[in-house]
Protein backbone atom coordinates (compact mmCIF):
# COMPACT_ATOMS: atom_id res chain seq x y z
CA UNK A 1 0.00 0.00 0.00
CA UNK A 2 2.68 2.53 1.02
CA UNK A 3 4.72 1.68 -2.05
CA UNK A 4 1.74 2.30 -4.36
CA UNK A 5 1.04 5.63 -2.66
CA UNK A 6 4.66 6.69 -3.09
CA UNK A 7 4.54 5.82 -6.78
CA UNK A 8 1.34 7.75 -7.42
CA UNK A 9 1.76 10.47 -10.01
CA UNK A 10 1.55 13.95 -8.45
CA UNK A 11 -1.63 15.89 -9.12
CA UNK A 12 -1.15 19.65 -8.89
CA UNK A 13 -4.42 21.50 -8.38
CA UNK A 14 -4.30 25.23 -9.14
CA UNK A 15 -7.11 27.07 -7.36
CA UNK A 16 -7.04 30.67 -8.50
CA UNK A 17 -8.74 33.60 -10.16
CA UNK A 18 -8.28 35.37 -13.50
CA UNK A 19 -4.51 35.61 -12.96
CA UNK A 20 -4.35 31.82 -13.29
CA UNK A 21 -7.38 31.32 -15.59
CA UNK A 22 -5.83 32.86 -18.74
CA UNK A 23 -8.14 35.89 -18.69
CA UNK A 24 -7.74 37.82 -21.94
CA UNK A 25 -5.20 35.32 -23.28
CA UNK A 26 -5.33 32.61 -25.92
CA UNK A 27 -5.63 29.09 -24.49
CA UNK A 28 -2.20 27.76 -23.67
CA UNK A 29 -0.56 31.16 -23.05
CA UNK A 30 -1.15 31.41 -19.30
CA UNK A 31 1.36 30.49 -16.62
CA UNK A 32 -0.52 27.29 -15.70
CA UNK A 33 -0.27 25.73 -19.21
CA UNK A 34 3.35 26.90 -19.27
CA UNK A 35 3.81 24.99 -16.00
CA UNK A 36 2.60 21.82 -17.73
CA UNK A 37 5.19 22.36 -20.48
CA UNK A 38 7.96 22.94 -17.94
CA UNK A 39 7.09 19.78 -16.04
CA UNK A 40 7.30 17.84 -19.31
CA UNK A 41 10.61 19.49 -20.27
CA UNK A 42 12.08 18.57 -16.89
CA UNK A 43 10.71 15.04 -17.19
CA UNK A 44 8.55 15.45 -14.08
CA UNK A 45 5.50 13.28 -14.53
CA UNK A 46 2.64 15.21 -12.93
CA UNK A 47 -0.93 16.09 -13.81
CA UNK A 48 -1.96 19.75 -13.60
CA UNK A 49 -5.62 20.58 -12.97
CA UNK A 50 -6.46 24.25 -13.42
CA UNK A 51 -9.58 24.97 -11.35
CA UNK A 52 -9.16 28.74 -11.61
CA UNK A 53 -12.16 30.95 -12.38
CA UNK A 54 -11.97 34.60 -13.39
CA UNK A 55 -13.54 36.82 -10.75
CA UNK A 56 -13.34 34.19 -8.02
CA UNK A 57 -12.86 35.27 -4.42
CA UNK A 58 -11.41 33.36 -1.49
CA UNK A 59 -14.96 32.55 -0.32
CA UNK A 60 -15.84 31.23 -3.79
CA UNK A 61 -12.75 29.04 -3.74
CA UNK A 62 -13.60 27.82 -0.26
CA UNK A 63 -17.14 26.91 -1.38
CA UNK A 64 -15.80 24.93 -4.36
CA UNK A 65 -12.86 23.30 -2.67
CA UNK A 66 -14.41 20.24 -1.01
CA UNK A 67 -15.77 19.01 -4.35
CA UNK A 68 -12.44 19.67 -6.11
CA UNK A 69 -10.58 17.82 -3.36
CA UNK A 70 -12.88 14.82 -3.66
CA UNK A 71 -12.76 14.78 -7.46
CA UNK A 72 -9.05 15.33 -8.11
CA UNK A 73 -7.36 14.11 -4.88
CA UNK A 74 -4.44 16.52 -5.37
CA UNK A 75 -1.01 15.81 -3.96
CA UNK A 76 -0.21 19.52 -4.30
CA UNK A 77 -2.36 22.64 -4.12
CA UNK A 78 -1.31 25.98 -5.59
CA UNK A 79 -3.63 28.48 -3.91
CA UNK A 80 -3.83 31.79 -5.78
CA UNK A 81 -6.86 33.65 -4.44
CA UNK A 82 -7.45 36.96 -2.69
CA UNK A 83 -6.96 39.63 -5.36
CA UNK A 84 -10.71 39.94 -6.00
CA UNK A 85 -11.37 40.13 -2.26
CA UNK A 86 -9.25 43.31 -2.22
CA UNK A 87 -10.86 44.71 -5.38
CA UNK A 88 -14.26 44.29 -3.73
CA UNK A 89 -13.12 45.66 -0.40
CA UNK A 90 -13.99 42.48 1.49
CA UNK A 91 -12.81 42.22 5.12
CA UNK A 92 -9.23 40.99 5.44
CA UNK A 93 -10.25 38.72 8.31
CA UNK A 94 -12.61 36.88 5.95
CA UNK A 95 -9.92 36.47 3.29
CA UNK A 96 -7.52 35.10 5.90
CA UNK A 97 -10.14 32.69 7.32
CA UNK A 98 -11.02 31.39 3.85
CA UNK A 99 -7.40 30.84 2.80
CA UNK A 100 -6.70 29.16 6.13
CA UNK A 101 -9.67 26.82 5.77
CA UNK A 102 -8.75 25.84 2.20
CA UNK A 103 -5.12 25.22 3.20
CA UNK A 104 -5.99 23.17 6.27
CA UNK A 105 -8.52 21.07 4.31
CA UNK A 106 -5.88 20.35 1.66
CA UNK A 107 -3.30 19.41 4.28
CA UNK A 108 -5.77 17.19 6.11
CA UNK A 109 -6.24 15.33 2.81
CA UNK A 110 -2.46 14.90 2.49
CA UNK A 111 -1.71 17.65 -0.04
CA UNK A 112 1.29 19.97 0.14
CA UNK A 113 0.23 23.61 -0.23
CA UNK A 114 1.86 26.55 -1.99
CA UNK A 115 0.23 29.88 -1.20
CA UNK A 116 0.64 32.48 -3.91
CA UNK A 117 0.41 36.04 -2.63
CA UNK A 118 -0.66 39.15 -4.42
CA UNK A 119 -0.22 42.81 -3.64
CA UNK A 120 -2.65 45.65 -4.22
CA UNK A 121 -1.70 49.02 -5.72
CA UNK A 122 -0.65 51.78 -3.31
CA UNK A 123 -3.83 53.78 -4.03
CA UNK A 124 -5.59 51.43 -1.58
CA UNK A 125 -3.69 53.20 1.19
CA UNK A 126 -0.47 52.17 2.89
CA UNK A 127 -2.09 50.50 5.89
CA UNK A 128 -4.50 48.34 3.87
CA UNK A 129 -1.78 47.48 1.35
CA UNK A 130 0.56 46.22 4.10
CA UNK A 131 -2.15 44.33 5.96
CA UNK A 132 -3.41 42.67 2.76
CA UNK A 133 0.08 41.52 1.78
CA UNK A 134 0.61 40.15 5.30
CA UNK A 135 -2.46 37.86 5.06
CA UNK A 136 -0.67 35.44 2.72
CA UNK A 137 2.49 35.26 4.83
CA UNK A 138 0.43 34.75 7.98
CA UNK A 139 -1.58 31.85 6.51
CA UNK A 140 1.61 30.26 5.16
CA UNK A 141 3.33 30.62 8.53
CA UNK A 142 0.35 29.33 10.53
CA UNK A 143 0.00 26.23 8.32
CA UNK A 144 3.72 25.77 7.57
CA UNK A 145 2.96 26.05 3.87
CA UNK A 146 5.26 27.23 1.11
CA UNK A 147 4.82 30.84 -0.01
CA UNK A 148 5.34 32.89 -3.14
CA UNK A 149 5.04 36.42 -1.69
CA UNK A 150 4.05 38.18 -4.93
CA UNK A 151 2.86 36.47 -8.11
CA UNK A 152 3.43 39.60 -10.21
CA UNK A 153 7.02 40.25 -9.06
CA UNK A 154 9.11 41.29 -12.04
CA UNK A 155 5.92 42.32 -13.86
CA UNK A 156 4.03 44.90 -11.78
CA UNK A 157 7.32 46.37 -10.52
CA UNK A 158 9.20 46.12 -13.83
CA UNK A 159 10.50 49.32 -15.49
CA UNK A 160 8.27 48.53 -18.49
CA UNK A 161 5.33 47.41 -16.35
CA UNK A 162 2.62 49.07 -18.42
CA UNK A 163 3.65 47.10 -21.52
CA UNK A 164 3.24 43.85 -19.54
CA UNK A 165 -0.43 44.43 -18.75
CA UNK A 166 -3.53 44.21 -20.87
CA UNK A 167 -5.57 47.36 -21.52
CA UNK A 168 -7.40 46.95 -18.18
CA UNK A 169 -4.05 47.43 -16.37
CA UNK A 170 -4.94 44.50 -14.09
CA UNK A 171 -4.26 41.35 -16.09
CA UNK A 172 -0.77 40.52 -17.37
CA UNK A 173 -0.20 39.94 -21.09
CA UNK A 174 1.00 36.70 -22.66
CA UNK A 175 4.55 38.13 -22.64
CA UNK A 176 4.42 38.36 -18.82
CA UNK A 177 3.27 34.79 -18.20
CA UNK A 178 6.75 33.17 -18.23
CA UNK A 179 7.74 35.55 -15.41
CA UNK A 180 4.68 34.49 -13.39
CA UNK A 181 5.72 30.87 -13.83
CA UNK A 182 9.30 31.72 -12.84
CA UNK A 183 7.93 33.25 -9.63
CA UNK A 184 5.95 30.12 -8.74
CA UNK A 185 8.33 27.44 -10.02
CA UNK A 186 11.18 27.45 -7.43
CA UNK A 187 8.82 26.89 -4.49
CA UNK A 188 6.65 24.38 -6.36
CA UNK A 189 9.73 22.47 -7.52
CA UNK A 190 10.85 22.15 -3.88
CA UNK A 191 7.44 20.78 -2.88
CA UNK A 192 7.50 18.27 -5.73
CA UNK A 193 10.97 17.11 -4.67
CA UNK A 194 10.02 16.76 -1.00
CA UNK A 195 9.12 13.29 0.18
Amino acid sequence: MAQGAAARKPVILVLGDSLSAEYGLKRGEGWVPLLEKRLAQQKLDATVVNASISGDTSSGGRARFAALLAQHKPSHLVLELGANDALRGLPLADTEANLLQITQSAQAAGAKVLIVGIQVPPNYGGDYTRRFEAVFAKVASTTRSALVPFLLKGVADAPNAMSLFQADRIHPTAAAQPQLLDNVWPELRKLLAAK
